[in-house]
């Protein structure tokens, strides 16, 4: 096994791209067997061997979170995990991403929430003071400029860059409310996914603007569409898993990335089964 180990330091040090790129296609391939073994090599004293094979792990770890997710569409129920499915997905497209660390972060600002909502009275009290931490607090609002670039979608980016679309941005809401003991649905309105916490309806990639049933009536003439009251029906985790699918989906058709495309649409196909 040593001599092994140190073979492969050699080649991952060899100076023939193509004889570094053919190993590390070869340890890839070997999948999770391969983990404890290229853990090693990225723990080795050597910055080149241990870049190439932080490379490698991710790629290990991508794969292995893609096959993880694609089981997840097949069994994933009406009111299953949305937030691990969201972490499943960033893993997938973000390879090497430490998604123990934004969790703990999510943690942290369910605590603080907590706090601050101890004393709230009222359902409104407790929205106005959720939407003021999470959009002014925090700075979470919609990416307008960048409305269709792919990391919008992905929970750790949106929680980076502090930017979104409706629907990473109504998970986030769920999910840190969530952390504080405060039920909030997400609202499956065509053409704008908003949330709601007991009667009132909010929009946060608007910054958590307080939407009255003529707000949501407007969005919907947009896209001539008329008034349902089951467009204001709560969506079940499954129905926003397939919203968070659909918008990269569009995303990859319009790049033209027919990989990406096909697995996103296996994805909604094993969703859609019911």
């Amino acid at each position: 096994m040593f001599e092994q180990h140190a073979a492969i330091v050699r080649l991952l040090r060899d100076n023939d791209p193509a004889t570094v790129a053919l190993l590390k296609t070869q340890l890839v391939d070997g999948g999770p067997e391969t983990l404890t073994h290229v853990r090693d090599l990225a723990a080795v004293d050597d910055a080149t061997v241990s870049a190439h094979a932080l490379e490698i792990l991710s790629e290990i770890e991508s794969r292995q979170a893609y096959d993880e997710f694609t089981l997840l569409c097949h069994l994933f129920a009406d009111d299953g995990d949305i937030e691990g499915a969201c972490w499943l997905l960033a893993r997938i497209f973000l390879p090497g991403v430490e998604t123990d660390l934004y969790q703990r972060k999510l943690d942290q600002w369910g605590r603080q929430l907590t706090r601050l909502t101890s004393a709230a009275v009222s359902t409104r009290e407790r929205v106005a003071i959720l939407t003021n931490y999470l959009s002014n607090d925090l700075g979470f609002r919609g990416n307008s400029d960048q409305y269709y670039d792919v990391h919008n979608s992905l929970l750790p980016s949106l929680i980076d860059s502090k930017l979104g679309i409706p629907i990473s941005l109504a998970v986030l809401y769920i999910t840190v409310a969530a952390r504080a003991g405060i039920k909030v649905e997400g609202i499956n309105l065509p053409g704008h996914f908003i949330v709601r916490h007991g009667e009132i309806f909010f929009d946060p990639f608007h910054r958590g603007k307080i939407l009255m049933q003529s707000d949501c009536e407007s969005i919907l003439r947009k896209q001539k569409l008329t008034f349902q009251a089951s467009y204001l029906e709560p969506a079940t985790s499954r129905m926003i898993l397939i919203r968070v699918l659909a918008n990269l989906l569009y995303i990859f058709q319009d790049s033209g990335d027919e990989p990406q495309r096909a697995r996103i649409a296996g994805w909604l196909k094993a969703l859609e089964r019911k």
